[in-house]
């Protein structure tokens, strides 16, 4: 092939050089334009153009690329290709292409050698884009620090000249020529490096060659700096201040300090911890994460305790000096509503006096919160309507002081509460009781439960008896109310009243000193004080009214003009005497009174003998019937009058009645009576005197008694017709029906009583009951539904000195019950019950 023929002549000329060898030498630069002439072959080897082609010259070389061919027209040895002197000798200061330049016929070579010259085509270069350089923050001043070299494929004056380092604080750059590397560069630490401030410097250093124009190349250059535990640890701030509420639950938080530390790694991991001081270790109350720093609640907060906490807390770094800062730490405890007020009384002056002014100090109170703020401002009140008012004396003290009229007698103790409120929201409030006791004055009379006394004494009763016992009350205390009786002085028929009762001044028992004839005294009055024993004293007075009771102690007197039982008398009727012809009327009195002055006639005739009645009540004797010729023709009578005293007394008369057969005999026999009263004129006038005298005693009594004693109904009866009482003066009782008001009245503490009926204004309604003087009642029913005239009358009795009796023979008058001759019998009851007694009424009384 002709390759294989180039090579084998390639191996000719390297055989033949010995013989045949001569050198040319040419320059050119690099990077020159193909075509470009290096020199002229046929010239330097002194050969004829022409026969350039005739020897056939060429160029040969070892290279792989033909960089220099030869033009045989011309002989010029031209650039054939790009000649990178960097790429054809890298590495080298000298380059050349070395060639053969071959010559046939005859054989010849000559060397040719080619210098490639530099040009500046490359500019420095760093082997790395990036150089880190690790640096302590603790490096002195003047430390040095080698730096990379940058390579440039270009030599001589288009290598690396020097090196320029960018603008910064800390470094320079020392450029150092020679050496095996040519120009090299240290960094030169000239200012101190602070981390903290500056934790990595950037440079840039550029290499510069020397070519025309420079070509320059560039290497980052990073300082890190390595840090050195030169900061302490700083909270961001010196004081915290914080909040917390005194009912926070443990694991609150309270705040979460941060610390920081400039330095890095483990010279800048903090630890939070506490400072003990003192006594006071904050860990019992609060919880404090070392590594974040947070502080939590762990314990129970009270701001009445402990209002405020000043903590300090540390912050320590993790270096190999560990350095470590304080701060202060105030925890305000915030306070919460959580204490009702307390209320105190610090004195307590009671008893208070009933009369104590207005104004007057009962206690003195101080009431305390321990919250603050609003919630431990208190207001404080009384309740309730009590005689009593809160004074402020200054904030939080009171007084409490009287605010109204007192009087032991209605209260003689109070409660009073007082209450004391916060403002905190919601409010919180507590309470106190006080009890104030309320001391006695005299400031109460004694006082007798009535203001009039009426006392029943039986007549002839015995002396050094106890008619009575006045008892007066007194709603104060002890000497206050310790009372003593006196009788006021006063005269009984120009005798001294404390002749004839006495007083004891303890008891009140009032004793009589002397008998009582109820025919010559039926009553008399006095007064009794009652003082009590307090300073000054007071007194009361209270009127008692004596009234004598007649016993029975008087028989009855047969008036005129029929004598008494020793002596007979004699009345004449004619045969032809209808049924009801009046006989003969029998008059007497009795000294006594009431029931004891009550007189019932009764005829004691021969058995078998019915042809004359008496009129219980009115003592007038009448035929029952017409005469027979079967009756005698004298019929002697026996007039018995009664009392209705205990026990009874009685006088008797005697009356012949002789049956006549005309009247003209009557006519003369009473033709005969005025002979034989003129026989008894004086007689008569005696009697007269004293039936006057006797009629005008008893209504004087009657008149003191409706004065002293009676007493008005309120509305209890109609102005309905009522039976009234009457006393005759012969001693006869009768009753009419009349329109006026009346009262019933009569004794309840003996067992005898004057009685005395008058009408009422109106019938009282079923099972009214209507009030007795003395304590006795009664109850009127009013006709039975059948409408028969007839009506029963309920008694009870109420007091043990009452008697049923009494009430009912009483009653028996008003409603004109014959007691003679009644045939319902009186029902008595034991003394102090309440079982009513029955009386049935007349068949002539409708209502009762």
């Amino acid at each position: 092939t002709s390759h294989e023929h180039v090579w084998i002549r390639i191996v000719v000329f390297l055989c033949l050089w010995h013989w045949a060898a001569s050198q040319l030498a040419y320059s050119i630069s690099e990077e020159v334009n193909k075509g470009t002439v290096v020199g002229n072959l046929a010239k330097d080897l002194n050969i004829n153009v022409q026969e350039l082609e005739n020897r056939d010259l060429r160029v040969v070389s070892s290279y792989s690329k033909t960089y220099l061919n030869v033009n045989l027209r011309s002989g010029n040895l031209l650039v054939e290709e790009r000649i990178d002197r960097e790429e054809l000798c890298p590495l080298t200061i000298k380059c050349s292409l070395k060639l053969q330049a071959v010559l046939s016929n005859p054989m010849t070579a000559h060397r040719i050698e080619v210098n490639i010259l530099d040009i500046n085509d490359n500019s420095p270069a760093f082997l790395e884009n990036r150089h880190d350089l690790n640096i302590s923050e603790s490096s002195l001043t003047g430390e040095r620090y080698l730096l990379p070299v940058a390579v440039d494929g270009d030599i001589g004056s288009n290598s690396v000249k020097t090196y320029k380092l960018s603008q910064n604080e800390h470094f320079s750059l020392d450029v150092q020529s020679g050496g095996e590397h040519g120009v090299s560069a240290e960094l030169v630490l000239q200012k101190a490096l602070d981390r903290e401030k500056q934790s990595v410097i950037n440079l840039i250093l550029t290499a510069v060659d020397g070519g025309k124009p420079p070509r320059t190349g560039s290497l980052q250059i990073r300082v890190n700096i390595i840090d050195v535990n030169d900061n302490i640890p700083a909270f961001s701030k010196l004081l915290y201040k914080v909040r917390v509420k005194e009912n926070a639950t443990p694991g609150t938080l309270v705040i979460k300090l941060n610390a920081t530390d400039l330095d890095e790694g483990m010279n800048s991991k903090i630890l939070y911890s506490f400072i003990k001081r003192g006594n006071i270790d904050p860990s019992n109350i609060f919880d404090l994460n070392s590594e974040t720093g947070e502080i939590t609640v762990k314990g129970g907060l009270d701001y009445e305790e402990t209002p405020a906490y000043e903590v300090r807390v540390q912050a320590t770094d993790q270096g190999a000096s560990p350095r470590s800062a304080h701060a202060k730490l105030l925890i305000e405890i915030v306070d919460m509503n959580d204490n009702p007020p307390q209320i105190s009384v610090t004195s307590l002056m009671t008893p208070v006096k009933e009369d104590a002014e207005l104004g007057t100090i009962v206690a003195l109170i101080t009431v305390s919160d321990k919250d603050g703020g609003n919630n431990g401002a208190t207001s404080c009140k009384v309740v309730g309507s009590a005689p009593f008012k809160l004074k402020s004396n200054y904030k939080n003290d009171y007084s409490l002081v009287v605010d109204g009229l007192l009087d032991r007698e209605s209260t003689s103790v109070y409660n009073v509460t007082i209450t004391a409120t916060d403002e905190g929201n919601p409010p919180l409030s507590s309470k106190v009781v006080i009890t104030v006791h309320v001391s006695d004055v005299n400031d109460n009379a004694p006082k007798f439960m009535e203001p009039v006394i009426n006392v029943y004494v039986k007549e002839n009763s015995p002396t050094g008896s106890v008619i009575y016992t006045v008892n007066a009350f007194d709603a104060d205390l002890d000497v206050n109310a310790k009372v003593t009786y006196t009788l006021l002085a006063s005269s009984l028929k120009n005798i001294p009243v404390s002749s004839v009762l006495n007083i004891n001044s303890e008891t009140g028992d009032i004793i009589n000193l002397q008998t009582f004839n109820y025919e010559e005294l039926k009553s008399f009055q006095f007064k009794v004080q009652a003082t009590d024993s307090g300073v000054p004293p007071l007194s009361s007075n209270v009127t008692v009214n004596v009234l004598i009771l007649d016993e029975n102690d008087n028989s009855p007197t047969i008036l005129a003009p029929y004598s008494e039982h020793g002596s007979v008398n004699s009345e004449n009727i004619p045969y032809s005497a209808e049924a009801g012809y009046f006989v003969a009327k029998i008059r007497a009195v009795d000294a006594d009174s009431g029931y004891n002055a009550l007189l019932s006639y009764h005829l004691s005739e021969p058995k078998g003998n019915n042809l004359f009645r008496i009129g219980t009540s009115t003592g007038e004797i009448r035929t029952k019937r017409r005469m027979s010729d079967n009756d005698l023709k004298t019929h002697p009578l026996v007039v018995l009058v009664s009392d209705n005293g205990e026990p009874s007394l009685s006088a008797t008369v005697s009356i012949d009645v002789v049956v006549v057969e005309s009247t003209a005999e009557i006519q003369t026999q009473f033709r005969h009576v005025p002979v034989k009263e003129d026989s008894f004129s004086d007689l008569n006038l005696y009697l007269l005197i004293a039936i006057v005298s006797v009629s005008v005693v008893f209504l004087l009594s009657l008149i003191t008694l409706i004065a002293v004693r009676c007493h008005r109904t309120d509305g209890t009866f109609s102005r309905y017709s009522a039976p009234m009482i009457t006393t005759h003066p012969d001693g006869s009782w009768s009753y009419s029906k009349a329109t006026q008001q009346y009262d019933v009245c009569f004794s309840s503490d003996t067992l005898k009583s004057d009685v005395v009926v008058f009408p009422a204004p109106f019938p009282p309604v079923d099972g009214e009951l209507i009030s007795i003087n003395g304590g006795d009642t009664f109850t009127r029913t009013q006709t039975l539904p059948n409408k028969e005239k007839v009506g029963h009358l309920y008694l009870s009795c109420k007091t043990s000195s009452c008697n049923h009796k009494i009430i009912a023979s009483a009653i028996s008058c008003v409603v004109g019950v014959d007691i003679h001759t009644h045939s319902a019998p009186l029902v008595e009851h034991q003394l102090g019950t309440s079982t009513p007694s029955l009386i049935p009424c007349p068949q002539d009384f409708q209502t009762v």
